[in-house]
């Protein structure tokens, strides 16, 4: 099938925009190639430093001409998602010597979880904890003693974080080796359900705590498709996984597996050997509309339109909103998954899962399959699914029949004929919406307005009994600015309340939702933000809204609206507690939403 005529008219968009900043990037990256293997730039005494703790090996990385892996970990055991990153490294170092190489690990880079701050002063510290990541692992690879990197990371930040580590590190290749989801427990709408009930008062902490627990019970990714599984979806769309590897259980047989395989494939594609494939080559413009094109037939994370422009920037690529607005409008949505839906990530996989996916997009002509990947050229490799069969990893053509149509259909009879993502623009600035989830007759919302804050503001008013008529909440001064752009995910229950009630509602916001919302209109990364005089911060109360998803529209009707005198807010209270001290220079120096809020890129 040819390919479709948005998806190329998008990719030649991107291409141009981005060829001066990609052309000094690919420039800067062969040159360090160029350079040769990375230790044998390191003085006697570096080498030492290096190989000192690395007991049985240590012969071979001073003496011998086999490649070294350095693995770069978000590892605790705080987090579900990446405790069992904890057994990886040995399983890697074991591998790589099986394999006539070399491992170690590189050093560690900070993962939080959103599920515990969720709500709380530490949100605050989320998306500049992408950046940090990204400082971290940088720090990590600067020994400059690898010739591959693995690279160890699942959840909404630590994915991104890593991304934009392994394009500045480009020169070398770099493999993304996931955790797998926990074992379904708790259906996440029965817990949606629960949180509702605890919102008006029906039910109690105690019987809150008790389906919480039943819902995030064991080790592995949390099952609802929120940031954390759209981001393994992502990295397999662009070709940094294995085929098949994103949605693989923890502590089986085939997941061990994937890791050994993920380590012999790192060692194969160095340059040292005959098919090197750094990072810098993979991560082009047709790899990131392949990953747009798969969160759009997902229905996946608004939170990854912040992240995948400040992944591509790092790689010297251009991402603008109009590409994923232009992308959504002719990409099937072909997956229905929490919250689009009631099947959880291990039913999506089961049905048919991302190898489904990409082959039938592939045969609908909205992906590039002319990709270099980690697995070898060709995209087409990603519609076979992993095995162990006699107790070897193999790949096999996966069936090209969902075994569930309630939860996975194909791109020619899809669920919605758009992945439901639409940019915003009008008087009250630039900004985007997912509708995937949401009803067709709220796709447009004009409402008065009540002005917030902070979503605490908002839950106070629900509680007084506030909220009698169709509304539209603006919560402002919620950008990465202002207090570094926490998700507003918490306004989840107390919103769908209102909607549930017979009200028309919607949020505008200048912050994020989490990626598990979805069911009521949102438009959300609203920019320029308050804290910067935006026009969010002219709205006032009972000011008509209007939000049009359809149109793409997002206004202000009040008739003296752009005279107005922007709002100012007492911001001195975010500087201080749980670390917010320490990102001052974060916040005085992000750049806008729509760019991708980032510090370092």
């Amino acid at each position: 099938m040819a390919l479709n005529d948005t998806i190329a008219r998008v990719t030649d968009r991107i291409e141009e925009r981005s060829r001066q900043m990609r052309d000094t990037y690919l420039d800067r990256m062969r040159r360090a190639a160029e350079e040769g293997p990375r230790r044998a730039h390191l003085t006697c005494g570096n080498q030492a430093h290096a190989y000192a703790a690395m007991g049985a090996d240590q012969d071979a990385l001073a003496t011998g001409q086999a490649p070294n892996i350095g693995i770069v970990t978000a590892y605790n055991d705080m987090l579900s998602a990446h405790q069992p990153f904890e057994r990886f490294p040995q399983l890697i170092r074991d591998a790589a010597r099986a394999a006539g190489g070399t491992a170690q690990v590189a050093g560690g880079v900070p993962a939080m979880c959103d599920g515990v701050t969720q709500g709380q002063v530490g949100m605050e510290l989320s998306l500049f904890s992408r950046d940090v990541i990204a400082l971290a692992a940088g720090v990590s690879l600067s020994h400059n003693t690898f010739d591959a990197a693995l690279y160890l990371g699942v959840c909404d930040k630590i994915v991104p974080g890593l991304v934009i580590a392994a394009a500045t590190f480009g020169y070398i290749p770099g493999i993304f080796l996931p955790a797998g989801p926990m074992p379904s427990g708790l259906p996440n709408d029965e817990k949606a359900k629960v949180r509702q009930q605890f919102a008006t008062g029906d039910v109690g902490r105690d019987e809150l705590m008790k389906a919480e627990m039943a819902s995030y019970h064991a080790p592995g990714t949390c099952t609802f498709y929120g940031t954390a599984n759209s981001n393994q979806m992502l990295m397999e769309f662009m070709g940094l996984h294995l085929p098949g590897a994103s949605f693989v259980n923890p502590n089986t047989p085939l997941r061990d597996a994937l890791t050994v395989a993920g380590t012999e494939r790192a060692l194969q594609i160095t340059n040292l050997g005959n098919d090197y494939r750094p990072v810098s080559e993979i991560l082009d413009a047709r790899a990131f509309v392949n990953g747009m094109v798969g969160l759009m037939a997902t229905g996946g994370s608004t939170n990854l339109v912040l992240h995948m422009p400040a992944m591509a920037r790092a790689a010297g690529i251009a991402l603008e909103l109009e590409d994923f607005d232009e992308i959504s409008s002719v990409t099937p949505l072909m997956a229905k998954v929490y919250p689009n839906g009631l099947a959880d990530v291990n039913h999506f996989h089961a049905a048919g899962g991302l190898q489904y996916m990409m082959a039938h997009l592939l045969d609908a002509g909205l992906l590039h399959d002319d990709v270099s990947t980690v697995a070898g050229d060709g995209l087409s490799r990603y519609t076979q699914e992993p095995k162990v069969l006699d107790g070897r990893l193999t790949w096999v053509e996966a069936d090209r029949n969902t075994q569930n149509d309630r939860i996975l259909r194909p791109a020619c009879d899809p669920f919605q004929k758009t992945g439901g993502l639409k940019q915003l623009s009008g008087n009250l600035g630039q900004g985007i919406i997912k509708v995937s989830a949401v009803a067709p007759e709220r796709h447009v919302i004009e409402a008065k307005a009540r002005v917030f804050q902070d979503q605490e503001a908002v839950k106070t008013a629900f509680k007084a009994g506030e909220f009698t008529e169709d509304t539209v909440v603006v919560v402002r001064f919620q950008g990465p600015s202002s207090n570094g752009m926490p998700e507003l995910h918490g306004l989840t229950p107390t919103l769908a309340v209102l909607q549930d009630r017979g009200l028309k509602v919607a949020l505008v916001t200048d912050g994020r939702m989490s990626g598990a919302s979805g069911k009521v209109p949102a438009a959300i990364h609203v920019s320029p933000e308050a804290a910067h005089g935006g026009p969010l911060a002219r709205v006032r109360d009972g000011d008509v809204i209007r939000v049009d998803a359809t149109t793409g529209a997002i206004d202000c009707l009040a008739p003296d609206f752009d005279s107005r005198d922007p709002a100012t807010a007492d911001l001195s209270g975010n500087g201080h507690g749980v670390g917010r001290e320490l990102f001052a220079a974060f916040r005085q120096n992000v750049g806008l939403a729509s760019n991708g809020a980032a510090v370092v890129v």
